[in-house]
């Protein structure tokens, strides 16, 4: 299965301070090698107290550097071969070191000399994460453009609970993608819709379909990650927002889809219309719950078309449709492009294995306005997203 990795082929080096979250930097190492990038690995004279060398060797594939004087000029050569650094775990005293430019260290020194992308992942007790000199010292950094992975609560080394622990090492991988991945959709704002509607029949009882929201999600993440201003609005799902997102808006029904979608579309350039909305809905709705029987007649009406709607806007964003069938049905796709006059749509039949819902991975065919098609083999919703978005952004006529 084709899978793409931004982390690929990258260089990157990661700085092992003295916390006890430092065994952490060994799974963080093998997680970054399983992205197929090329890693190597500083570590402080406090981290040594917490962690063999050799532990991070092994995970890495490369001997660590423990000192500043074990090679010459190791914190040059070091700074001008990596394209990102990351120091995880980063203690205060460290994070102190980097803020107020001592070198006195491999780790520090080689931070003076590097001038690119760099994530620091703090891990401390809380009361030294909020005390005011550190704040100060964290804050320069970020002003300086450093990323901050912020900590999380839980009970800490020391037994006390609180803000503190070492962020989670997806999150720091997903830190580390965005960092790297180009932003080719810097300052666009982007509405993405995700997931299913559900229709009341009465206070405990919908309609709705199987959509997870997964792909919307994906492709949410996706754009925020390329710079985007993205804008979700997602019906009911079980999923985390993605991070980078700059609003979430969490609707129920098709009615207050239709109604989020349209108060945002007039001032975006793209939209992706991701979500499963109900084509319809209760005739009538029950505010009391309907006493079960042999025999239920239930009325339907059909719901907004949410396209069609964003079709009578005076100015209209970049439109893409999802066709979800059940079965080789391209014609359908094709009809409905056309029918709502979209700029492109993607097509899937659930019907095939690892392509329907609430899967992690896709298999679709991209037909434009011309009926050009391209056939997509399958593979993780995550790089889908990516691939649609560089579809769109090859087309050129949409920003």
């Amino acid at each position: 299965m084709p899978k793409r990795s931004p982390l690929k082929n990258k260089r990157i080096l990661v700085g092992v301070t003295g916390s006890v979250a430092a065994y952490k930097a060994v799974e963080l190492v093998r997680r970054l090698k399983d992205e197929e990038a090329d890693v190597r690995v500083i570590m402080t004279s406090a981290s040594l107290n917490f962690i063999t060398p050799l532990s991070l060797e092994l995970a890495s594939g490369t001997k660590p550097f423990t000192g500043l004087w074990e090679e010459p000029l190791a914190h040059v050569n070091l700074a001008s071969w990596a394209e990102l650094f990351i120091i995880a775990p980063a203690t205060a005293n460290t994070i102190g070191k980097l803020a107020n430019g001592t070198a006195d260290d491999l780790l520090s020194a080689c931070f003076l000399a590097w001038h690119g992308s760099t994530l620091i992942v703090p891990a401390m007790n809380s009361g030294m994460y909020s005390h005011q000199a550190f704040r100060k010292n964290l804050d320069y950094l970020k002003s300086i453009g450093i990323t901050e992975i912020t900590p999380e609560s839980g009970v800490l080394a020391c037994g006390t609970e609180g803000i503190g622990r070492m962020a989670g090492i997806e999150k720091i991988i997903d830190a580390a993608r965005n960092l790297v991945t180009p932003k080719d959709f810097l300052g666009q704002t982007v509405l993405v819709t995700a997931g299913p509607t559900r229709e009341p029949l009465d206070p405990v009882r919908f309609i709705s379909n199987r959509s997870s929201g997964k792909m919307g999600f994906a492709l949410a993440r996706a754009a925020a990650a390329r710079g985007a201003k993205v804008i979700l609005v997602s019906g009911p799902t079980s999923l985390t927002p993605p991070p980078g997102i700059e609003k979430i808006i969490k609707v129920e029904t098709a009615g207050q889809m239709k109604k989020a979608v349209m108060h945002e579309a007039a001032s975006s350039l793209l939209l992706i219309m991701a979500a499963a909305p109900a084509d319809y809905t209760p005739d009538e709705f029950s505010p009391e719950k309907i006493a079960k029987s042999k025999r239920y007649d239930l009325k339907l009406k059909a719901t907004y078309d949410i396209l069609l709607e964003v079709l009578k806007l005076k100015r209209r964003p970049f439109t893409v449709g999802f066709a979800a069938e059940t079965g080789p049905l391209f014609e359908n796709a094709l009809q409905k492009l056309r029918k709502k006059d979209l700029d492109l749509i993607i097509f899937n039949d659930v019907t095939k294995e690892g392509a329907g819902f609430d899967c992690g991975t896709n298999q679709v065919s991209i037909i434009g306005r011309d009926a050009g098609r391209e056939d997509v083999p399958i593979m993780e919703k995550e790089d889908l997203a990516h691939l649609i978005l560089d579809r769109i952004l090859a087309l050129g006529n949409w920003s």
